[in-house]
Order: C-alpha cells, then sequence, then structure tokens
C-alpha cells in the first residue's frame, strides 16, 4: 500500500468508537503496521482513531477542524509506524502524543492567521492615513479632529484609529499592535484626553 496516500479515505473518521484493543495488543498492531501490515492498521485505526478526535475536538474546539487533523494523525501513523519504539512507552501514548501536536499546530495557525490579518490591517490603515484626511476635510470640525490626531504620538493615535475607524474591540487592537489589553485602553484614554484638549483649544 502506498503510505504517502494512507490506507483510509478522508471522512471515515466520523462514527468510529474505539475498540476494546488493551495498550499491549495496540503496541502490536502497531508494530505490525510499521512492517506493513494493513489489516494490523485497520484495527489500530478502530481503536483509537475516535479517541484521537476526541483529543483533537478539546483543543481546537471545532468539530470540522477535529475532523482534519484527526485524519492527518492517524495517517502519519501509517506513514511513520517505523519510528515506534515499544521500550520507549505504548502505542496510545505515542499515537496521542502526535495528536495534541498537530492540534497544537493547527491552533496555532489558525491565530498566525488571525494575527497576520490584523497586522495588515494595521499597515493598511498607515497607507491610507492622509486619504482619510482628504475626506475629512469637508467640514471644519473634521479637519480639526484630523489635525489633532496628527498631533498625537504614533502610540496614542492607532488605536484610536483602529477602534473608531476600523471598529476593532480593544482584545483586536491590543493583538494587532502585539501590546497588552490594559495598556491599549489606557493609551486611548489618554488619547481622547490629549484629542479633547487639542480640539477645545482650537474652538
Amino acid at each position: 500500500m502506498d503510505r504517502r496516500a494512507g490506507p483510509r479515505r478522508e471522512g471515515e473518521t466520523q462514527g468510529r468508537q474505539g475498540g476494546s484493543t488493551d495498550d499491549t495488543g495496540l503496541d502490536q498492531l502497531l508494530v505490525r503496521a510499521a512492517d506493513g501490515d494493513e489489516q494490523a492498521f485497520a484495527e489500530l485505526y478502530d481503536a483509537l482513531a475516535h479517541t484521537v478526535l476526541g483529543l483533537a475536538f478539546r483543543v481546537v474546539r471545532d468539530k470540522a477542524q477535529a475532523e482534519e487533523v484527526t485524519q492527518d494523525v492517524m495517517v502519519e501513523v501509517w506513514r511513520t509506524a517505523a519510528r515506534y519504539e515499544p521500550a520507549r512507552g505504548a502505542a496510545r501514548t505515542w499515537v496521542l502524543t502526535l495528536a495534541h501536536r498537530r492540534a497544537v499546530d493547527r491552533v496555532r495557525s489558525v491565530a498566525a492567521g488571525r494575527a497576520r490579518e490584523l497586522r495588515a490591517a494595521v499597515l493598511e490603515q498607515e497607507r491610507s492615513f492622509d486619504a482619510v484626511a482628504e475626506e475629512v476635510e469637508v467640514r471644519e470640525e473634521q479637519r480639526v479632529v484630523f489635525r489633532c490626531l496628527t498631533e498625537l504620538a504614533r502610540e496614542l493615535r492607532l488605536p484610536l484609529v483602529l477602534a473608531y475607524y476600523e471598529g476593532l474591540t480593544y482584545a483586536e487592537v491590543a493583538e494587532a499592535l502585539s501590546t497588552p489589553a490594559g495598556t491599549i485602553k489606557s493609551r486611548m484614554r489618554q488619547g481622547l484626553q490629549r484629542l479633547h484638549d487639542c480640539m477645545e483649544a482650537a474652538s
């Protein structure tokens, strides 16, 4: 069998309730699977897939992603079964360690994607700041607001722009700027006060 494709079709994870094979039996099945025994792997799959799915779901908190993680893990087990060393631990532990690592990687990947999107929003806001100026010049009050914003230090201006122009929450602003939420709230309060003082002086 081609180990690159895996011995089972994607989607077969659902419905598996796990077998009653004890740990010693699982160890033997994994050793046999390492030798290319497809029947042994099928039994190992039936015994552990549901447990892997449960662990993955507890980490990623999403059913569809947990199923994808489970499929990936079981394919990885089939491909790398030869790396398993019975003397170093039970097969169940070895498989669940792979599952936990893969699930954590999935969570980190999703979080990294979210962070990239927020950083892109910050950069785009910086690039479009001059364009915002052209729009707010329509009314005198808006021109004053913009002028006062530009006079703020960047660390005070950016949280206000992201919150009031981009509609981000405190938490999203904090994540976008890689700064604690408490610090962001403090900077926004300080920025709003300075903005108010500036506008009062201009009126």
